[in-house]
């Protein structure tokens, strides 16, 4: 099993201004109340929209992700999954002020499952303002083998304080796709999804559910209401599929789960400001 224990510690600056566009096109993709707004506060998920990586087209990979061996290991299994991420909301994101975003490989691990074999690698990033945090997450990637599906999740939980359901269609992934620069071809080229990596149709991205999540406590108790935010993927989403975005209130805060055909897909905890 390869050591990748040189990789431990890479780190990645990029900076970046979060833009009324940029505002404007989540809002949108995301069926927000509000689409444009010139200043203020973003919402809390648009720090997934910043730090884009533009590769130049010769840096590509068969994927559609950028060739790895720079930040992230050369690993070799073709799958790339973001699992989970664990997120915390120090301040509001504020429309055109200039962010500094550090990222660092924090650990790498190999693993071998009922699925084959696996490598986790964990990511910490910080978005800071004229060096003030504004929002820490903890990130978690893994690569798998492809053709080897995971078995579907537990059943939905069948009651909730408050919920909608959004059905993902190939637009709605094409637009997130382009918000975030993403062009993981699991997302929009159903030959290479189904003949390739082995999934039966396009896949949601996992921050889009992630996202969606966010935005219904949004809808419930106003923008920037989160203090922290964890999601875990459970099992793919697929295009076509009625998700289910579902929170129950806790002692602590909130409990929240997206789910397909009564499986649960995402799970996701979080607590108030």
């Amino acid at each position: 099993m390869t050591d990748w224990s040189d990789w431990i510690g890479r780190t990645r600056t990029i900076e970046d201004t979060v833009t009324p566009a940029m505002v404007a096109g989540l809002n949108a993709t995301l069926d927000a109340g509000t689409v444009e707004q010139a200043s203020g506060a973003a919402p809390q998920a648009i720090h997934w929209l910043l730090a884009k990586l533009f590769a130049p087209m010769r840096e590509i990979d068969a994927d559609g992700h950028p060739r790895r061996g720079d930040f992230l290991p050369p690993i070799a299994l073709p799958r790339r999954m973001w699992v989970g991420s664990d997120v915390t909301f120090a301040a509001p994101v504020m429309i055109g002020e200039p962010l500094k975003l550090e990222s660092v490989v924090s650990a790498i691990t190999p693993k071998s499952g009922s699925t084959g074999e696996l490598v986790f690698v964990d990511m910490v990033h910080s978005v800071t303002a004229s060096g003030e945090a504004r929002v820490s997450e903890k990130q978690t990637v893994v690569f798998r083998e492809a053709g080897r599906n995971a078995a579907p999740g537990p059943d939905a939980a069948p009651a909730a304080d408050f919920e909608r359901t959004v059905t993902p269609d190939p637009v709605l992934l094409f637009r997130y796709s382009a918000l975030t620069f993403n062009a993981h071809r699991i997302h929009y080229d159903t030959p290479y999804t189904r003949e390739v990596e082995g999934y039966p149709d396009l896949v949601v991205h996992g921050p889009l559910t992630a996202s969606l999540l966010i935005d219904l406590c949004a809808r419930e108790f106003g923008p920037n209401r989160l203090a922290t935010f964890a999601f875990r993927a459970v099992s793919p989403a697929y295009v076509g599929e009625p998700l289910r975005l579902a929170a129950r209130r806790t002692a602590t805060g909130l409990d929240l789960e997206a789910a397909a055909s009564g499986k649960v897909t995402m799970r996701a905890a979080a607590t108030l400001a």
